[in-house]
């Protein structure tokens, strides 16, 4: 991966500012990095990887990959970027596919799927030392959850960027707050990153993939729509959003 390409320096300039501006990582923090091989989560690992090196408050990363028990499921990939970030990959096996899809046999599964993996990442970042788990929700997820909640649940709110879980002793960061997909996309094609393959039966099926096509085609027509929902939630300090100027140059 080539480290310095102006993908990751933009990358890295983003994930600064987030952590910066809800002093997300802590003197000492080991940071577990829930790492599923998709797009999202690599990004997020590289750019904690990179941060670290000159970030003036020291902290430790630590990539753990749920294997989810899918047929022809393969690590390879996270493994190879590991390895060229010089981090030790935890691989923990669990029986997700089966017990969501052969045994419960959900027909709405993202929302037990996504509570049994939160529960063993949180029980496995515990048990290695880590207070801190950083998620790959980024710019765009925020602006979708807004709209999942508003239309599917008729409240409004979020997910926040900094979450404080003291029932289990998890502090939940989001580092990747104010990229924007796009600009995900085009990092981990510039640095030669694989994301895995989807192999969830469900994958594109969902509820965030129907207001993922919703938004889009709403900011086809409104040009700048995302950002100004976005900033709505900063002014309005929604679910721990707060204002940051500096966030919305460049």
């Amino acid at each position: 991966m080539n480290l310095q390409i102006t993908a990751y320096q933009k990358l890295l300039s983003h994930v600064r500012r987030a952590v910066d501006d809800y002093d997300m990582i802590l003197p000492g923090d080991r940071i577990a990095v829930g790492v599923s091989g998709g797009k999202d989560s690599l990004a997020l690992l590289a750019a904690l990887a990179g941060l670290r090196r000159f970030y003036p408050i020291p902290f430790e990363v630590l990539p753990i990959h749920l294997r989810m028990g899918f047929p022809g499921e393969d690590s390879a990939n996270i493994r190879e970027l590991c390895d060229t970030l010089a981090l030790p990959l935890l691989e923990v096996p669990t029986d997700i596919y089966t017990v969501v899809f052969d045994i419960r046999k959900e027909k709405n599964p993202c929302s037990l799927c996504a509570n049994l993996r939160r529960g063993i990442l949180y029980s496995t970042a515990k048990a290695e030392g880590c207070r801190t788990v950083a998620l790959g929700h980024h710019f765009d997820d925020a602006v979708e959850t807004l709209l999942m909640n508003l239309f599917h649940e008729g409240r409004i709110g979020c997910f926040s960027p900094v979450t404080t879980l003291d029932r289990v002793g998890i502090t939940m960061i989001r580092p990747l707050l104010y990229v924007k997909e796009r600009d995900l996309r085009g990092f981990v094609s510039a640095a030669g990153i694989r994301p895995s393959p989807k192999l969830c039966p469900a994958d594109g099926a969902t509820v965030r993939e129907e207001t993922k096509q919703f938004l889009a085609e709403a900011e086809r027509k409104d040009p700048g729509l995302k950002d100004r929902l976005f900033g709505a939630m900063e002014r309005a300090g929604l679910d721990g959003f707060s204002v940051h100027p500096r966030a919305r140059k460049g």
